[in-house]
């Protein structure tokens, strides 16, 4: 049976809120009776739509990364040379993290805790495919355009030039001294400096 449109109402409200309670709080940190106050219901209907936690931050990080996980797939599998797929992959991923911090924290928790959640996400069908970028690294580095670099490894840097920053931030504007407004433009300035980076360190 189709969900109401009140239903599909009262579900966004939750989830919204929750996004907001859980990027303040975290996981551990965030209450269920919080996330019912932020959105404007009783804690028994919390409940009723969603009975635990858990399967609360699972619908929370589902319904971003069905956002998120596109964007990547099309900048990976589009025609676009192995340099722009660095400018836009970084230049779009930054933005969004920017925009839902507690998602790095989260797949890093998930990972060690709940293996088998990250498995069906991973069959998702948005879920990014590397078989173009990798074969179109390999075709760029027999061209001479690039240095011989392997595709996995490439892209397990970009990601983790990418993610680093936002699962440190804590530490990273401790040791720059810089507050939540300096962080996020740092952040910016990143799209444009991760990119740099790895394109210098990969072109001939």
């Amino acid at each position: 049976m189709a969900k109401t449109n009140k239903n599909q109402d009262t579900e966004g409200q939750i989830l919204n809120a929750a996004k907001n309670v859980f990027q303040k709080k975290g996981m551990d940190g965030a209450r269920m009776q919080e996330i019912a106050d932020a959105a404007g219901i009783n804690k028994a209907m919390l409940h009723y739509y969603y009975r635990s936690k858990q399967l609360l931050f699972e619908a929370v990080f589902s319904n971003a990364f069905s956002l998120l996980a596109p964007q990547l797939n099309k900048i990976l599998n589009d025609d676009s040379s192995i340099e722009e797929k660095v400018k836009n992959f970084t230049s779009n991923y930054i933005s969004f993290i920017s925009k839902h911090p507690y998602l790095p924290n989260f797949i890093i928790q998930e990972l060690n805790r709940n293996p088998k959640f990250f498995e069906k996400i991973q069959k998702s069908a948005a879920f990014p495919t590397l078989e173009k970028f990798k074969s179109q690294v390999d075709e760029e580095v027999e061209k001479g355009i690039l240095k011989p670099i392997d595709g996995e490894q490439l892209f397990i840097n970009i990601i983790s030039l990418n993610i680093f920053p936002f699962v440190a931030t804590p530490l990273i504007k401790g040791f720059l001294k810089i507050d939540d407004k300096g962080f996020k433009q740092l952040m910016e300035r990143r799209k444009t400096e991760v990119a740099g980076f790895i394109i210098n360190s990969i072109k001939k």
